[in-house]
C-alpha cells in the first residue's frame, strides 16, 4: 500500500488500473469518525447541498414500532420480485444497469434514493455498514482484529436514527431493494482489512449479523424487530475494496452468499471468481479526457478534483462531465452486447453533491429506456442463474 496526495492506494485497483492504462486509481473512500466521540458523525453525506434533486427535509418515516413477534421472521434482505426475459425483440439480453450504495446510513438520502427508483420502476442493493445500525453505547461489543473493541472509521449509530432507519430498511425490502453489507468498521490501508484472514472475516460477518439482529432493539430500550434477517443477505462489499480476496470469499461461501461486488474490473459479462459471482466496479473513461476511472462516486471525484471540495460554481460542469461519462459507458454495453453496467455510491453530497445529482439525472433518463432494466444486484444474479452468461453475438 502507498498514500497519494492524503489518499489511499490498492495494489489491487491499481493492478486493475495499470492495465486500463490510466496509473493509479484511489479507492472508494469513506469520512473518517471523529475519536472525540462515539455516535455516527455528521459526515458530507449529513451536510445540506440546498441542490434541488436532493431532498433537504427530514423525510416523513414510517412507524418504527415494530415489536418482535415470536415465531415471526425479519424479512429476506435479497427479494427477488421480478423476472426478465432471455432475449428482447432486437436479440440481445437485456441491458441491466445495476446501482449500488455504500454504508446507506442517511435517512434523508434513503428517502431521496427510494423516489428516484419508484419514478422509473427500479429496484437497488444497498450495501449496510454495521454500526449504522448499533448505538455507540455498546460499541465495545464489537472486537475487531488489531484494533481496540468498539473501534471504527465510520462512528457509531445514534440510537434514535439506528430506530428510525431500521424501519427504513425493513419498508425499503417491502419495495423490492436489495441489502448487502458493507461489513463494520471500514478499515483501510496498511492496518485495515488487508490483513485479515478467513476466521477473521468470519468473526466481522458475525458481527454484523448481531448489529442487525440486536442494534434497533438496544437502541429503542424495548425488543423490537429486526430490520431484516442478516442470514438472507447474499453479496457483500468490503471496504475501500481491499481485502484478501480468497480470504473472505471463502467465508462468504459458507455463509451461503453469492456475490462479491469489490473488485475493480471492465465492461463485461461478469464471471465466478473464488466460487462467488465477480460483480465489479468497471474501468471507464472519464468524458472529455484520456483518463480511465472506476464507475464509483469516489472515483470519479478523485479524477475530477483529487477528491477535494471544488468551488460550487463548477458543480453544474463537473455534473454533466460525469453524466457524459455515465452515458459513455452505456453506449460501450450496448457497442459490446449489454453486459451489465455496474455503478456505485455513496449516501453522499460531495462536491456540492455532483455524483448524487449526476447519478439522479442518469437513473431518471436511462432506466425508463426500452432496452434497459435498472436491478438490484441479486436480481441481476436470479436472471444470469437462469439463463447463464450470454455469449457475444
Amino acid at each position: 500500500m502507498r498514500r497519494r496526495a492524503g489518499v489511499l492506494i490498492s495494489a489491487v485497483v491499481v493492478a486493475a488500473a495499470l492495465v486500463a492504462g490510466c496509473g493509479d486509481v484511489p479507492l472508494e473512500g469513506a469520512p473518517s469518525a471523529d475519536p472525540r466521540t462515539t455516535s455516527e458523525q455528521t459526515s458530507p453525506a449529513e451536510t445540506p447541498s440546498g441542490t434541488p434533486s436532493t431532498p433537504s427535509a427530514t423525510p416523513t418515516e414510517p412507524d418504527p414500532s415494530t415489536t418482535l413477534t415470536p415465531g415471526v421472521k425479519p424479512p429476506n434482505a435479497a427479494p427477488v420480485t421480478r423476472t426478465f426475459p432471455a432475449r428482447l425483440a432486437n436479440g440481445k439480453a437485456p441491458l441491466f444497469v445495476v446501482v449500488s450504495f455504500d454504508g446507506a446510513g442517511d435517512l434523508t438520502l434513503w428517502s431521496h434514493w427510494r423516489q428516484v427508483a419508484k419514478q422509473v420502476n427500479a429496484r437497488m442493493t444497498f450495501f449496510l455498514s454495521g454500526p449504522y445500525l448499533y448505538p455507540g453505547e455498546h460499541k465495545t461489543d464489537y472486537k475487531p482484529p488489531y484494533k481496540n473493541p468498539g473501534s471504527s472509521d465510520i462512528g457509531w449509530g445514534d440510537p434514535d436514527k439506528v430506530v428510525r432507519r431500521a424501519a427504513v430498511l425493513r419498508q425499503a425490502i417491502a419495495e423490492g431493494h436489495e441489502i448487502g453489507t458493507h461489513a463494520n468498521g471500514h478499515f483501510c490501508g496498511k492496518t485495515g482489512i488487508d490483513k485479515w484472514s478467513a476466521a477473521q472475516w468470519s468473526d466481522e460477518l458475525k458481527a454484523f449479523d448481531l448489529m442487525v439482529d440486536k442494534g434497533p432493539a438496544l437502541a429503542a430500550g424495548k425488543p423490537l424487530a429486526a430490520p431484516f434477517d442478516p442470514t438472507t443477505v447474499k453479496g457483500m462489499r468490503t471496504p475501500c475494496l481491499e481485502g484478501n480476496r480468497p480470504a473472505y470469499r471463502q467465508v462468504m461461501r459458507q455463509r451461503g452468499m453469492l456475490y462479491d461486488a469489490s473488485e475493480p474490473g471492465y465492461i463485461a459479462w461478469p464471471k465466478k471468481s473464488d466460487g462467488v459471482w465477480n460483480f465489479p466496479l468497471q474501468s471507464v473513461e472519464l468524458a472529455g479526457t484520456h483518463k480511465n476511472t472506476l464507475t464509483m462516486d469516489y472515483n470519479l471525484w478523485y479524477s475530477q478534483t483529487e477528491a477535494h471540495e471544488a468551488p460550487a460554481s463548477h458543480a453544474p460542469a463537473l455534473k454533466a462531465q460525469v453524466l457524459a461519462t455515465y452515458r459513455l459507458a452505456l453506449r460501450r454495453s450496448r457497442a459490446g452486447g449489454n453486459p451489465p453496467l455496474f455503478l456505485g455510491n455513496h449516501f453522499n453530497r460531495w462536491n456540492n453533491s455532483v455524483y448524487s445529482d449526476a447519478l439522479t439525472s442518469f437513473v431518471q433518463e436511462t432506466c425508463t429506456q426500452p432496452d434497459v432494466r435498472c436491478v438490484s444486484n441479486i436480481e441481476l444474479l436470479s436472471w444470469l442463474q437462469k439463463y447463464g452468461v450470454p455469449k457475444r453475438s
